[in-house]
């Protein structure tokens, strides 16, 4: 066999050896961290509006639609050149109430937008991956009012507030001892990939004694992730038991 054609076979050999590797440390990186719950994964139906304004919206409303705006501008960013839609009312509050307002806010959909109505299937207007913006809900009904949407195609980096889920309550030194928890963030801004926007963060407790805190440098999530606040700024403390607990157990 010829030294070239050895060389050769190490060469491919070695660039398969090297996609393997990259393949399952890829594969392990993200398998410690949360992943979205397909269960929920839901197509967000959506049909054309020609025009705004607080009349056209009342009827929207009425008629059981929330009037949306999608941003056009393909980083997903900064928002960019609108479009007015509107989505169902039904299928918006089914999926604020079952994920819960800031997990909505975080969570990637794909949306297809119809014409002249939500259930023509046979025309699809167009296709796309969106991540809502904004929620405005009704103070009194929790009924969804409007709903702003930006573009999420796989090259967008968004700006997220990522909700945190404390966990190891039950087995923190600090919380068994008869300390509380000060729970001072409920959500994390991070610029994210579209395609690695995690669903929640997961913040484990059951190591924290009293006095202990945990800031935002100490949250463990993905590489590709870039904290938008101070690493510094506090997420949660173990703080001493309350006065009024100290005089129940006098």
């Amino acid at each position: 066999m010829s030294s070239l054609l050895q060389l050769q076979q190490r060469t491919s050999l070695w660039k398969s050896s090297a996609h393997i590797r990259r393949l399952y440390s890829t594969e392990a990186l993200e398998s410690e961290f949360p992943k979205p719950d397909p269960k929920y994964n839901e197509t967000i139906v959506a049909i054309p509006r020609s025009k705004s304004g607080t009349n056209i919206s009342t009827k929207e409303r009425k008629a059981g639609r929330v009037p949306a705006i999608l941003f056009e501008q393909e980083d997903g960013q900064n928002g960019g050149n609108k479009r007015l839609i509107s989505v169902q009312t039904t299928q918006i509050r089914k999926l604020v109430n079952h994920l819960g307002r800031s997990f909505f806010l975080s969570r990637v959909f794909d949306l297809e937008l119809r014409s002249p109505a939500f259930d023509d299937s046979d025309n699809i207007l167009e296709k796309a991956r969106v991540l809502p913006r904004l929620i405005h809900l009704h103070s009194a009904t929790d009924a969804p009012l409007n709903v702003t949407f930006i573009r999420a195609p796989s090259n967008a980096l968004l700006k997220v507030d990522i909700p945190i889920v404390y966990r190891g309550e039950d087995i923190s030194p600090g919380l068994r001892k008869g300390a509380y928890l000060n729970t001072i963030k409920r959500t994390v801004k991070y610029l994210c990939p579209a395609d690695v926007i995690p669903p929640f963060i997961d913040v484990d407790l059951s190591e924290l004694d009293v006095g202990q805190k945990l800031v935002m440098g100490d949250l463990n999530v993905h590489p590709a992730l870039k904290l938008l606040q101070s690493k510094e700024e506090p997420v949660c403390k173990i703080m001493g038991a309350r006065v009024s607990d100290q005089k129940k157990s006098k």
